[in-house]
């Protein structure tokens, strides 16, 4: 701690001061009012309420002047003229009092600050009527933090902060500068008196990659007018609400003339009119939060509480969420709290220290992604993320959360070769710290927020993710269940001829549907990396492949579950997703490809219009099987059930390309029963095989008291209806 004048002069000059307002600024010694600047660039400098040359102590920027007690107001302003003639006037920074809250730093370094992103980061401030731009960030490691930017020719001496006793929180209000102001950090470590360059962990708008400076982003003039949607979330039962989400990456949904990003506004005008044409609930974008590598699809995240600026502004996207929900669609938006990159102007090594990771890297760094994980046992990570989460559901209104790679964060042992981890406590591979994380996030964001949905992407059998946390669950909305999805893919990807020796994989799903909240995926991960379009992964010559296709989409939109559907595959796009590129449209041209689209979009019709099929997706009073034995033909037969009996479903699909003349299954009451929906009608592009009406009789089968006998059409499945007696 400096102690003398000299002191504190070398650690000014050395640029090593924790505290520059003990030195600069104004000070009474001697009875005298002394003000001291450090200009680094400037030749000479006068106080302008003073009338007063200030005088140059040394050769390296330091000035001082002294002068009666009274003789300046609160807020001076300094003029100072560098070499070449240019000449600033300011309000010297260093006159200000601490501007944060003590009461938001308990808070912070408590990990209960649910709102830190409006105190940390950088916001537009008025001090005494005087405008200009408050920073604050946490680096308890540094021994010095300085803003940087193009209005101190990015000089870590100019503008130093100050820390706020042991908090680790560093702030410093800069009076005149502007939103719109680029900026980052600069820090030194105390124990290495290394100097680091980082963007603002609370930024809210950054630099278009590849640059990656922070921008002081300005206090938002949207004028939302979303509120009868925000009303109705608030108070809806979502658990018995249909829910068919539309998966979109949206750098390459659509693209323009010349295959540049389109701005969110114009991704909102067309993107709402095609997903109300197409009958989905929701749309789900992957992550939006500012990243530095289109790669990475987003999901390594440098910036947590900033919309990328690949597609506009801050305010570009509120207009998009609300031009969404006033056409009643939901956003969701993939958010990755489970890991982040290296990035040298990020997260990493932020004050030089392990500051949000781990030091140990068996606990802190995922081999496989090259990536490091947050540390959840700290307070202020802990904090930050929630902050995080917060902030889009507040600022953007978003409907939801999907939480990436949940099992990354569960399991200390995840992707990890023996030896390669350290247990816990008690000796186990559950990371205790990740899970409190997660029931502090789920109660929180969705209790503050009734409607707002936090949905994880979980892969293993960890019981009760979606079970409230008083009762030891995780208290997540939702769970993608990807048991159900690499299942069905696998049998769907048999030859028809051999589907009958793995029948138990599309009825195994039954056994545990209703002890999660279940999402059926198929997601952007089951299209890249090898595993080719799902169309092509349906075995068979052109038609068959079509034909399984909307085989798959009847039996995922008829079995309990809310639906998610990676852009691409409504239209049945033939190659990969490619992120580089924007989605296969021209496909549309050619009938198969539109009978696809047709289908989906019929499906999400049926699917949101039929209380039986949507009104139970998560209990099992919804789904009755009339027949899941019939694996030699294979065939499945079952019943999906609302609150009235009357409104039943009944579905019955055929695996094989082999038409079904002459089958006879059970129904549960007398009457005509319609077919409402067929895979195979010519509309979608199949043989227009079916039934239309049939009248039950009264015989006894598969336990029910009366039966119909149907023909089922190759490779489709038809949902019937009792109209009455």
């Amino acid at each position: 701690m400096p102690t003398s004048y000299n002191d504190h002069l070398k650690r000014i000059l050395d640029s090593r001061h924790h505290d520059p307002f003990a030195f600069l600024g104004r000070h009474m010694e001697g009875g005298q009012c002394v003000v001291r600047a450090l200009l680094p660039f400037a030749r000479e400098a006068d106080i302008v309420d003073a009338g007063a040359t200030m005088k140059a102590v040394g050769k390296q920027g330091l000035f001082e002047w002294r002068g009666p007690r009274d003789a300046l107001p609160t807020h001076y302003r300094i003029r100072w003229t560098d070499d070449h003639g240019h000449t600033e006037i300011a309000h010297d920074p260093y006159s200000f009092a601490p501007q944060v809250a003590d009461f938001d730093i308990h808070l912070f370094n408590e990990g209960r600050h649910w709102h830190a992103y409006r105190f940390l980061g950088a916001h537009p401030h008025q001090v005494d009527g005087i405008d200009g731009v408050r920073f604050a960030v946490w680096a308890p490691a540094a021994e010095r933090v300085s803003v940087v930017g193009d209005f101190n020719r990015w000089d870590g001496r100019c503008h130093t902060m100050r820390v706020r006793g042991g908090s680790g929180i560093w702030e410093l209000f800069i009076p005149g500068l502007q939103p719109g102001t680029l900026y980052k950090y600069e820090i030194r470590n105390r124990d290495s008196g290394a100097i680091l360059l980082k963007a603002d962990p609370y930024g809210q708008r950054f630099e278009l990659r590849p640059r990656t400076a922070t921008v002081v982003n300005a206090p938002t003039e949207f004028a939302w007018s979303d509120q009868d949607w925000m009303a109705r979330r608030h108070s809806q039962d979502w658990l018995h609400q249909p829910m068919s989400v539309y998966e979109v990456h949206l750098g390459s949904w659509r693209r323009d003339e010349d295959g540049h990003f389109l701005n969110y506004r114009q991704l909102a005008r067309e993107l709402v009119a095609y997903v109300t044409r197409m009958g989905f609930t929701h749309v789900e974008l992957l992550p939006i939060t500012e990243h530095p590598y289109d790669g990475s699809w987003g999901y390594q995240t440098t910036g947590y509480h900033a919309p990328t600026s690949r597609f506009g502004t801050p305010d570009d996207f509120r207009y998009f969420v609300n031009l969404c929900h006033t056409h009643g669609i939901g956003v969701l938006l993939d958010w990755a709290p489970g890991h982040f990159p290296k990035d040298a102007h990020g997260l990493a090594r932020f004050d030089g220290s392990a500051l949000y990771e781990h030091e140990d890297p068996r606990l802190g760094e995922h081999r496989d992604w090259g990536t490091l994980i947050f540390n959840y046992g700290r307070n202020e990570v802990k904090n930050f993320l929630v902050s995080s989460a917060m902030y889009w559901v507040e600022e953007f209104h978003i409907d939801g959360l999907r939480v990436d790679a949940v099992a990354s964060m569960l399991y200390l042992d995840y992707s990890r070769e023996p030896g390669d981890w350290v247990p816990n406590k008690f000796g186990g591979n559950e990371n205790l710290d990740a899970i409190d994380f997660l029931r502090e996030l789920n109660t929180t964001v969705q209790g503050r927020h009734p409607g707002v949905l936090i949905i994880a992407e979980e892969s293993t059998s960890w019981p009760q993710v979606t079970r409230p946390t008083w009762l030891g669950g995780l208290g997540f909305a939702m769970k993608w269940n990807m048991g159900w999805m690499n299942d069905t893919l696998e049998y769907f990807s048999k030859d028809p001829i051999h589907r009958h020796y793995h029948h138990d994989r599309l009825t195994f799903g039954l056994l545990y549907a209703f002890t999660e909240n279940f999402v059926l995926p198929f997601s952007h991960d089951e299209v890249v990396h090898g595993k080719r379009s799902l169309l092509y992964r349906m075995p068979g010559d052109e038609w068959q492949r079509f034909a399984n296709l909307r085989l798959l989409y009847t039996l995922m939109w008829s079995y309990p579950g809310k639906k998610l559907l990676f852009m691409g595959c409504e239209i049945g796009q033939g190659n990969e997703w490619d992120a580089a590129r924007e989605m296969e449209w021209y496909l549309l041209q050619y009938p198969h490809h539109e009978g696809v689209q047709r289908l989906v979009a019929d499906l999400n019709r049926l699917y949101r219009r039929q209380p039986a099929l949507h009104r139970f997706d998560f209990e099992w009073q919804g789904f009755e099987w009339i027949d899941c034995h019939d694996a030699a033909q294979s065939v499945l037969s079952y019943l999906r059930k609302a609150d009235n009996d009357e409104e039943s479903i009944l579905g019955v699909l055929n695996f094989t390309p082999v038409p079904r003349e002459g089958y006879r299954i059970g129904v549960p009451a007398p009457g005509c029963y319609q077919e409402i929906f067929n895979s195979d009608s010519h509309h979608y592009g199949g043989s227009n095989l079916g039934n239309l009406t049939v009248e039950a009789e009264p015989i006894p089968w598969m336990g029910k008291p009366c039966s119909v006998v149907l023909t089922l059409p190759p490779l489709a499945g038809i949902l019937l209806q009792r109209t009455g007696d």
